[in-house]
């Protein structure tokens, strides 16, 4: 059978970047809008941005910002400069529209459960929005990979026990119920990741 020839690879442009830059945190803030008003959380940097601001005064767009800022170096050193800049402005748009979400758009009856599941859908296709783009929200993630580099520690074991640890630390915040929908949340936007952004799946 002769090879068919694949097709040339069309690499995005700076505008398509820009538009699935706020197309993917816009997703991704309005899940995190609503698993907020369900008094719900998820895994990695996002859980620990929600388990701050439900302990402190400050806010998860705030708390989601400043624990990103000590990885950035480790984005560079690992990932170059275009990804720590592209997932610098990922994370600075999630935590600016996690603030301004609510002006325009609030929940006077939503169901905790399905928040917390639809929740988790809206940001984990907002993920892949952005991971088709070459950027992330950082964090925890970059750390992981660094770490693996570095020392030959998995990345997904660092993930698993960070996000054990907020969930350990989450059963002093929340609900059974809740923490329940959480785990059950934070496994569909897995899901969606695995089945969406595997190495070699898509050329661009």
């Amino acid at each position: 059978m002769d090879n068919i020839a694949e097709p040339a690879r069309i690499p995005h442009s700076r505008i398509e970047d820009a538009l699935a830059m706020v197309l993917g945190t816009l997703m991704v803030s309005f899940g995190v809008i609503m698993l907020k008003q369900a008094g719900a959380l998820t895994g990695s940097t996002a859980g620990i941005a929600f388990l701050i601001s439900y302990l402190s005064p400050l806010s998860f767009g705030g708390a989601f910002f400043l624990i990103n800022i000590p990885f950035y170096w480790l984005a560079i050193k690992r990932m170059g400069w275009e990804f720590t800049l592209k997932t610098f402005s990922a994370v600075g748009l999630v935590s600016l529209f996690t603030q301004l979400h609510p002006l325009f758009v609030h929940f006077s009856d939503l169901n905790p459960f399905y928040a917390t599941l639809f929740g988790n859908v809206i940001m984990g296709i907002g993920f892949i929005v952005l991971f088709r783009h070459k950027a992330s929200l950082g964090g925890i993630n970059i750390l992981a990979l660094w770490l693996q580099d570095r020392f030959g520690i998995r990345a997904g074991k660092l993930q698993m026990a960070v996000d054990t640890c907020v969930v350990l630390a989450s059963l002093f915040v929340v609900s059974g119920p809740i923490l329940l929908a959480s785990i059950a949340g934070a496994v569909i936007l897995n899901l969606i990741i695995a089945m969406n952004h595997r190495p070699g799946r898509y050329r661009v």
